[in-house]
């Protein structure tokens, strides 16, 4: 960047906030949300209210009432980022994959019992059983952009049938237990009805075996490809009384619909791993969804990495006659999330919530969405090209870090970046 951009970072991060700020009810909170933000683009190593507080020069215990107590609505604020990107989105160019939206869910491990949601369950980011909580993601991709446009809560069933304990962490009546592949749906349905027009959407096997979930996407009338596990039941035929189904990875084995093809290659671009290589086979299968046939168009794609053996499963809902490397490159476009969760983690703040509240959490999460979505446009502005309202006026503010997190979301090369002192690596 040059010292120019740079320069201009701070007014153009102030214009932009402003759309956010009639989410608060009083103009001391309003401007409280712009310290947080500000410190949430800082090279603060950690990125909470007390830190956040004291580099601002706001009293500590003010910041935190910001996030527990003070009059503001975290969910206004998610409608108004996904009216943002909706238009940022309508504005910038694309390839043939259009906008993409993208389901995950990423754990940050907590100590204790206290903070809403926590328990020892399945953490990816340790790739085993630990103490933490888990949030679940949309994300939207199009062309090299990308941002998260909404984030739940995951609130395990022990939880939700506790409700004193949900009381006394500030857990709202109306909040309970529900699945994962349900707080998804709901985002999805979100994203649609903000105007952010979805050309496809992709997720992993963890919501690829869920029949509710596929049911609801078809339904929608959004096209898929999300990837399902090797032994998702499927069958070559429509399915008859008495007829058997079978597992994925057998029926791509012996189907006459996959064995009469030949393997086409790929070869799928990845921003930070470099070029990846793939062969591909796809046919139409019928599905049992809940004991009765899925209502959609359904093909199933194999994809085989025939240098490491790798194999993976997608099912492709709607859009029958796209061709298959477009599919593909949908199936595959699950890194951007993963690769903006991780920038969200290490450089914005998203694992740094602390507390038991809550309100607290959510409005964390929120501000951390609004915050990497104006990296997302500060990144695009980087590579040439024009998403919408981001402004260009206002004061400069103390967020030093944003030339190095700008950088590592418009980079193509993996080269690490420099966030004054800190090292975001390439896998970042």
């Amino acid at each position: 960047m040059t010292p120019e951009q740079i320069e201009q970072l701070g007014p153009a991060f102030a214009a932009y906030l402003r759309q956010f700020l009639f989410c608060c009810d009083y103009t001391q909170t309003s401007h409280l949300l712009e310290v947080y933000c500000k410190g949430l683009l800082s090279d603060l190593p950690r990125k909470s209210a007390e830190p956040i507080a004291l580099a601002a020069g706001t009293a500590v215990r003010t910041l935190q009432e910001f996030l527990k107590d003070h009059a503001w609505s975290h969910a206004a604020v998610r409608d108004a980022l996904q009216q943002h990107l909706a238009a940022a989105l309508g504005a910038l160019p694309a390839d043939d994959t259009g906008t993409v939206g993208v389901i995950d869910e990423t754990a940050t491990v907590k100590k204790g019992a206290k903070t809403p949601g926590v328990q020892r369950q399945w953490c990816g980011e340790r790739g085993k059983a630990e103490n933490c909580v888990v949030t679940v993601h949309l994300a939207v991709a199009r062309g090299r952009y990308k941002a998260l446009a909404d984030a739940d809560l995951y609130l395990p069933q022990s939880w939700g049938a506790d409700r004193d304990r949900c009381r006394a962490a500030g857990v709202p009546e109306e909040v309970g237990y529900r699945p994962k592949w349900r707080l998804a749906l709901r985002q999805v349905c979100d994203a649609l009805a903000a105007g952010i027009a979805l050309s496809w959407l992709t997720f992993d096997a963890a919501y690829g075996d869920k029949p509710g979930f596929l049911r609801g996407l078809d339904a929608l009338g959004v096209p898929y490809v999300g990837e399902v596990p090797r032994s998702l039941r499927c069958g070559g035929a429509p399915p008859r009384v008495g007829q058997s189904d079978h597992r994925a990875d057998d029926l791509v084995r012996h189907s006459p619909a996959f064995n009469r093809q030949g393997w086409q290659t790929f070869a799928l671009a990845r921003q930070t791993l470099g070029e990846q290589t793939w062969q591909a086979k796809v046919a139409r299968v019928w599905l049992w969804l809940d004991g009765e046939p899925g209502a959609g168009t359904y093909h199933l794609l194999w994809a085989r990495n025939e240098r490491t053996g790798e194999e993976k499963y997608f099912l492709c809902g709607g859009a029958p006659g796209a061709p298959l490397g477009l599919r593909l490159r949908v199936g595959f476009t699950r890194w951007n999330v993963e690769h903006a969760l991780r920038l969200s983690k290490t450089e914005i703040g998203l694992r740094h919530f602390e507390g038991r509240s809550y309100t607290g959490l959510m409005r964390h999460l929120m501000l951390c969405l609004v915050t990497l979505a104006f990296v997302a446009g500060q990144a695009a502005g980087l590579r040439g090209e024009k998403p919408g309202g981001d402004g260009g006026a206002g004061v400069p503010g103390p967020e030093l870090g944003v030339p190095g997190v700008a950088g590592g979301v418009a980079g193509d090369e993996p080269v690490a970046v420099h966030v004054r002192g800190h090292l975001l690596s390439p896998a970042a």
